[in-house]
């Protein structure tokens, strides 16, 4: 269980890496504005806030990665990993939640960002549950 936990967290980590470069480079790119459904001007125009919310991801998707190298090799202080994965793809899923409850017609892009995360807490909890 421990393993699969980790696998899903860290495939969740490398996702937010990835929807990082898409909001903090590439926002306003074809590519880009395909992918968040804006128009070559609301890109324009929300280019520096996209900027900002892309770290935010690529700050998540760091945390839950130093958690799962610390699990995964039995370093650091006791439950310092565990708690950083936690805290990392908790932030991811809890977003996800937010973005489908503020706007229902985001359902897919939230289901993508949040379900590696959901998957990796639930096998994390029943690892810790069931050792």
């Amino acid at each position: 269980m421990l393993t699969v936990a980790l696998l899903l967290a860290s495939l969740a980590a490398l996702l937010h890496v990835y929807i990082f470069v898409l909001e903090s480079f590439a926002w306003d790119t074809p590519r880009g504005r395909a992918t968040f459904g804006t128009t070559r001007e609301q890109a324009q125009a929300t280019k520096e806030l996209a900027y900002n919310q892309g770290f935010y991801n690529l700050f998540l998707a760091l945390a839950t990665a130093i958690g799962v190298i610390l699990v995964a090799t039995g370093t650091g202080p006791a439950g310092a990993g565990r708690t950083l994965i936690y805290a990392g793809a908790g932030s991811m899923l809890l977003a996800a939640v937010v973005l489908v409850t503020k706007n229902p017609a985001m359902a897919r892009a939230a289901t993508v960002q949040g379900a590696l995360p959901a998957l990796a807490l639930g096998f994390l909890t029943l690892a810790l549950l069931m050792p």
